[in-house]
């Protein structure tokens, strides 16, 4: 053999035998990038757990992913996200259900207040029903193309308002901004319930076209510096606020190699286990100094009060969903409320995740 082609052979060689030393499935990893899209902020309550499951997803592939973040609706306005993951303009999005009620009258199904009292409970209860109840997996999966990663929240919603509430009939009258479900609750209450876009409530507050708000999450509202106007605020009794789901397209999960589907079902299952609560405790405490450094004014109605306003806003709310959407759409909405309930008794008495009244009060 020609000395050229004896360097050559041997080097070939020896690069295979150092190949062969290389970390696991090194060579073989193919990088993966692909787009996560929010219409919220960063700093919006659910950003930190998104936030931190993106991250630890790029630090536990060794690299491997690298995840494009887009916030606060820089690449999809506000009610497109849905579509969006559908349609793979983005391949992951944090949605929130009542921006689609057209598009998930099975989801509605888990929006309601005062049936539980913990955040991080309802979080567990929405994943038992999501994988027991098959209408709500097709409505997501088969529908709109959209596995759920994990369910989140929106953590605690206080009744926020420009001078105290301390009775149901304080509430009579009041124009208080909802959302969603919130506007049953303000008007089983006595209230009014005035619809009106996020950005434009701190000017409707400042001018007094608005009594007061609900159904706007706590770290959001001190973010909007709500209290700014409106400083006090009052938990009600009405328990956690507003499911969210954050989904990835089908069709690229499936695409997704073993080892990094791996990689989110360990996280996910994280979540799930208590790193929900972690962060959300962390970032409540975090707004109650701010709350109470800038002049907030916590207050918790009695036990009596909240019973009151309990009774006057359930079952009434849950039947409305059972016969002005669920009938319509051939869903059995009982069938889906049974569900609920276990759920709810099975992991409602474990619940942790602290109120930010409770924080402030102690």
């Amino acid at each position: 053999m020609q000395r050229r082609e004896f360097l050559k052979t041997a080097g070939a060689l020896a690069g295979a035998g150092a190949l062969a030393g290389f970390p696991f499935n090194a060579l073989a990893q193919k990088k993966i990038t692909f787009k996560f899209d929010t219409y919220i902020s960063e700093a919006a309550g659910p950003s930190g757990l998104d936030n931190w499951f993106l991250t630890e997803l790029e630090k536990r592939s060794g690299g491997q992913v690298n995840v494009r973040r887009y916030w606060a609706a820089s690449l999809n306005k506000v009610g497109e996200h849905l579509a969006a993951v559908r349609d793979k303009t983005s391949e992951m999005s944090l949605i929130s259900p009542g921006y689609y009620q057209a598009d998930l009258p099975v989801t509605r199904g888990l929006e309601w207040y005062y049936r539980m009292e913990r955040a991080d409970s309802l979080l567990l209860t929405c994943r038992d029903v999501y994988d027991q109840f098959q209408p709500l997996r097709d409505e997501w999966e088969k529908r709109h193309k959209s596995k759920v990663m994990y369910w989140t929240n929106w953590n605690y919603a206080p009744l926020i308002t420009r001078t105290p509430i301390n009775s149901i009939e304080d509430f009579k009258g009041k124009r208080i901004r909802g959302y969603g479900v919130a506007t049953d609750v303000i008007e089983a209450l006595g209230g009014t319930a005035v619809p009106m876009a996020a950005p434009e409530v701190y000017t409707a507050l400042e001018r007094g076209v608005l009594d007061g708000v609900y159904g706007f999450d706590f770290i959001t509202a001190i973010a909007y510096n709500l209290h700014e106007i409106a400083p006090h605020f009052t938990d009600i009794g009405d328990g956690p606020h507003a499911p969210a789901a954050t989904v990835m397209n089908v069709d690229y999960w499936n695409s997704l190699p073993e080892n990094v589907q791996k990689i989110c079902d360990e996280l996910v299952a994280e979540i799930y286990d208590g790193q929900y609560t972690k962060i959300y405790d962390a970032a409540n405490r975090q707004y109650v100094k701010r709350a109470l450094d800038e002049g907030v004014k916590f207050n918790i109605w009695s036990d009596d009060l909240k019973k009151a306003a309990r009774d006057a806003v359930q079952p009434a709310q849950v039947n409305k969903w059972v016969e002005t959407v669920a009938k319509p759409h051939n869903i059995d909405g009982l069938e889906m409320q049974k569900l609920i309930e276990a759920a709810i008794a099975k992991h409602g008495p474990s619940g942790t995740l602290a109120r930010p009244e409770e924080i402030a009060l102690g």
